[in-house]
Formats: structure tokens, C-alpha cells, sequence
């Protein structure tokens, strides 16, 4: 096999992304709301991409079957996250939709902001996004990162990798915005999708006969590797916690709430939401690889657990043709949720952070031109923390998760409950987000082995009732115009 091919199909790739991501922004007006939300008329079929291309990521395409590897039934809570994880936007994404036509809000924090009238509500939000952003940001270039590295057979190095992802994302977002990073969704979406199915039955067939019949090897070699409880490589509290802070933190990124500004209407919302779990049918065959590789590769040759996919098709002797585009599959994975992120980022940091400092507001040109300067900014802090950091990729993703998941009381309060006030808000977020923090810093203990994240959430929900309940009721007439959208 020549490496030399496999990288030419790979930079083929990127090129054709690049002209694809660039061109879909072309011709449109320099506005806010078009750059990120695309004046608010996405279809389902581009949603439905867009949306997806956020789960179908390197966390998935790579960290899914380094888990399947190295942690066996623990990767199956990926499917049931993923089947779920829109399920609660029902409750929000058409009111989200219906307040941002109404007040004009095009990020997240300038409908909770406005809902609590706090402009320091803004800030903090946009800390706490960011923050999670950098680290799952840091997640795709980490993939991208790999896919470089065995497809070179090491001669791009890691760095090198991790920056030429991170250069032609950057490109196309600043230039296509939000319909850059749709369109190229689409296009990665139903690429990633063939070569998953292809990928994962082609490797439980030739090596085992079926999976079934790999199935029932890995039982005999090991029977404890397709459990999940006591003895196992996950306890039934870590488990079901990663299930849960993965379902109830989804739809509260900002790039994920924020596509609800983008849609057409909310028929496209919920036609998105009914239609999204068959994103988990696309995923179990991307399982496969790593319970495949089980009985191949041993974890001393592997290195990492994160490098099992790409490492089995370089070590299989197959075409390189077929090498390189599995390869740039992998690289689409990671790319279509970078993209979407380093997008959301750059908008988050410039509408809810600056923004709120300023004593007088941008223009939109200014505006628009400062999303696009904080989009090269945080991509380079993520490249980075990709550089010089140690996690694998589901670690990295479930500790992000434990920060943005205390965004879900103020969903809760600002649609639900009118006795929400601006002190139980700032006061909740700030527990549940420390806490967090506290344990994945190791200050606090981590009890029962639950995810950081869901205890955190506890105590977010608790102070922001007590709080509330202790300080003065806000203006009535001002909640009641979130409460009855």
C-alpha cells in the first residue's frame, strides 16, 4: 500500500470540502442573523445533517470504536444517547424558535439574558460555553490529528495533522458561516454514514463470519467485556450517569440550541427530532470495528485505544483507494462537528461576551466582523489544548458535558417556571458549574462513581429553587412573555 496515494485521497477531500464550504456562503448578505442562522430558513434535510453531523464525530467515528475496544459494553450508552438526545428539545426547540423570530435572538445566552435581565447572566454563559467548546473542539483536531498521522505512516506528525484540519475548517466557517458548515455537513453526513455500514459488516464478516459470531468469541475470551455493573470496566452508577449527562446536556450545547433559530419552522424542528434516533442505526456498525479488533490487536501494539480503526485498515493490506477514503470518512467525522463548534464558538464569544462589555453596540459589520476573528482565535487555543493534551476522546467529550448540562435549569425556568429569578439563575449555574469542576479538578470527591455532571446538576436545580423562592418575583408581565410562547 502506498502511503503516498492514501494522502493524496485525503487532501482531495479537504479541497473539495473547502470549495464546498466556502461556495455555500456565496453571495449572501454580511449580516448576524444570516452568518449564524441563515436568515432563519433551513430545511429539514439540511437540518437533519446539521444536527447529525454533531453526534457522527470523532467522538464517534473514532473514540466510539476505541471504547468498543477497550471498554466493551460500556460504548453501547453512545446508542442510547444518541437515540435520545433530541427527545427533550421537544419541550424547548419550537419555544426557542418562536422567541427568536419574536425578540431576534440568534445565540443562546440572549434569550436566557433576556428572560433574567442580567447582562452578567451573558457573560457567564459564554465562559461556561466556551470553556466546554475548547475541549470538544480539542476533540476533533485530536481525530483529525490521528487520521494524518497512520495515514502518512507517521510522517505527518501529530501537530502537523491537528493544523491542517484546524486551517481549512477555519476557512470555510469564516467564510460560509452557518450554511458553510450545513452544506458540508450534508455532504459528510452521507459520506460518513456509507463508509460506517461499510466498514463495520465488512469486519465482523471477514474476520468472525457475522456478528455473532464475533459476539460470541469475545464472550469466551473474555466474558466480562460485554457486561456492564461490578467487575466490569464500568459500574452500573458511571454507566447510567454518562447515559443521562449525555441526554439532558445535548440540546443545551449552544451549537445544537442555537440551530433552532435556523430552522424554517417548527414542523422542521420536530421532524428532525422524530427522525434524528436513526443516527444510532448509523453508529452500531461503527461499534463493530472496535469490538472487531478485540481478538486482533493487542493494546501494547495499538498504543492508544482512539487509533483502532485507522490502525486495522492500514494493517489489513487493503487498496490504498480504499484506505484513503476510510481514512478521509474519519476525518469527515471530526471535521463536520469542529465546524459546527469553531462556528458556534466565534458567535458565542463575540454576541454574549464582548457585546454585553460594550458601552455601544456594533454595527452589524463590526458584529460580524469580530464572530469571524474569535473563530481563528479559539481554534487556535483548541489546537493547543489538542497539542499538549493528554485525554482520550471520550473523555474529553464527557467531561465537556458536565459543564454545558448545567445550562438545562435555565431552559427549564425560563419556558416553565415564572418564579424563576435573575439571583436563583446566576447562583444555580455558578454551584452546579463549580462542583462540576471541583470533581474533574479532583478538590471534591466524586460519590457512588456518578458523573460530575449530574451531581452538579442537583445542586444547580436545588439553589436556583431556594434562591428564587427567597428573592423578590420578577415583573410579571416580562416572564409571562416566555412562559406563554
Amino acid at each position: 500500500m502506498s502511503w503516498i496515494t492514501v494522502t493524496i485521497i485525503i487532501f482531495i477531500y479537504l479541497f473539495f470540502i473547502l470549495f464546498l464550504g466556502t461556495w455555500a456562503g456565496r453571495g449572501r448578505e454580511s449580516s448576524v442573523v444570516e452568518y449564524i442562522a441563515a436568515s432563519r430558513n433551513l430545511g429539514f434535510f439540511v437540518m437533519y445533517f446539521l444536527m447529525g453531523g454533531a453526534i457522527f464525530s470523532a467522538f464517534a467515528y473514532l473514540g466510539g470504536p476505541g471504547w468498543a475496544y477497550s471498554k466493551g459494553a460500556a460504548s453501547f450508552y453512545i446508542l442510547g444517547y444518541c437515540a435520545l438526545g433530541l427527545v427533550p428539545w421537544w419541550l424547548w426547540g419550537p419555544r426557542a424558535l418562536r422567541a427568536g423570530k419574536k425578540f431576534h435572538y440568534v445565540t443562546q445566552a440572549q434569550l436566557f439574558t433576556d428572560r433574567f435581565q442580567s447582562k452578567a447572566l451573558s457573560v457567564i454563559i459564554a465562559i461556561v460555553s466556551i470553556l466546554a467548546f475548547i475541549q470538544y473542539i480539542t476533540l476533533q483536531m485530536k481525530g483529525s490529528a490521528y487520521v494524518f498521522e497512520v495515514a502518512s505512516g507517521g510522517r505527518i506528525p501529530f501537530w502537523a495533522g491537528a493544523l491542517i484540519a484546524y486551517v481549512v475548517v477555519v476557512i470555510y466557517v469564516l467564510y460560509g458561516g452557518v450554511r458553510g458548515v450545513a452544506w458540508t455537513n450534508v455532504f459528510q453526513g452521507a459520506f460518513m454514514i456509507t463508509i460506517a455500514w461499510i466498514l463495520g459488516l465488512y469486519f465482523a464478516f471477514k474476520l468472525y463470519g457475522g456478528p455473532g459470531e464475533m459476539f460470541r468469541q469475545i464472550m469466551e475470551a473474555n466474558p466480562t467485556h460485554l457486561l456492564v455493573g461490578p467487575g466490569t470496566k464500568m459500574s452500573f452508577a458511571a454507566f447510567s450517569s454518562a447515559l443521562l449527562v449525555s441526554v439532558l446536556g445535548f440540546a443545551m450545547w449552544p451549537h445544537l440550541f442555537m440551530k433552532a433559530y435556523t430552522a424554517q419552522s417548527e414542523r422542521v424542528i420536530k421532524q428532525t427530532i422524530v427522525m434524528y434516533p436513526t443516527f444510532a442505526i448509523f453508529l452500531v456498525p461503527v461499534l463493530f470495528i472496535g469490538f472487531a479488533g478485540i481478538m486482533q490487536v493487542t493494546p501494547d501494539v495499538l498504543g492508544a485505544p482512539d487509533r483502532i480503526l485507522p490502525w486495522m485498515f492500514i494493517h489489513m493490506k487493503f487498496p490504498a483507494i480504499i484506505v484513503g477514503l476510510v481514512l478521509a470518512a474519519a476525518l469527515a467525522a471530526a471535521m463536520s462537528t469542529q465546524d459546527t463548534i469553531t462556528h458556534a464558538a466565534g458567535s458565542i464569544f463575540a454576541q454574549d461576551l464582548v457585546e454585553p462589555l460594550k458601552k455601544e453596540k456594533h454595527t452589524d459589520k463590526e458584529a460580524t466582523m469580530w464572530i469571524r476573528i474569535s473563530v481563528v482565535g479559539f481554534g487556535a487555543v483548541s489546537y493547543l489544548v489538542a497539542i499538549f493534551g493528554g485525554q482520550t476522546l471520550v473523555s474529553l467529550l464527557l467531561g465537556a458535558y458536565g459543564s454545558i448540562v448545567q445550562l438545562l435549569p435555565l431552559a427549564v425556568a425560563t419556558f416553565f417556571w415564572p418564579r424563576a429569578t435573575k439571583a436563583g439563575a446566576i447562583c444555580g449555574l455558578l454551584v452546579g458549574v463549580l462542583y462540576n469542576y471541583g470533581i474533574v479538578l479532583h478538590i471534591i470527591p466524586k460519590f457512588w462513581g456518578i458523573h460530575a455532571g449530574i451531581q452538579g446538576l442537583v445542586l444547580n436545580f436545588i439553589v436556583l429553587i431556594i434562591i428564587s423562592l427567597l428573592t423578590k418575583p420578577m415583573d410579571r408581565e416580562h416572564v409571562r412573555k416566555f412562559v406563554t410562547l
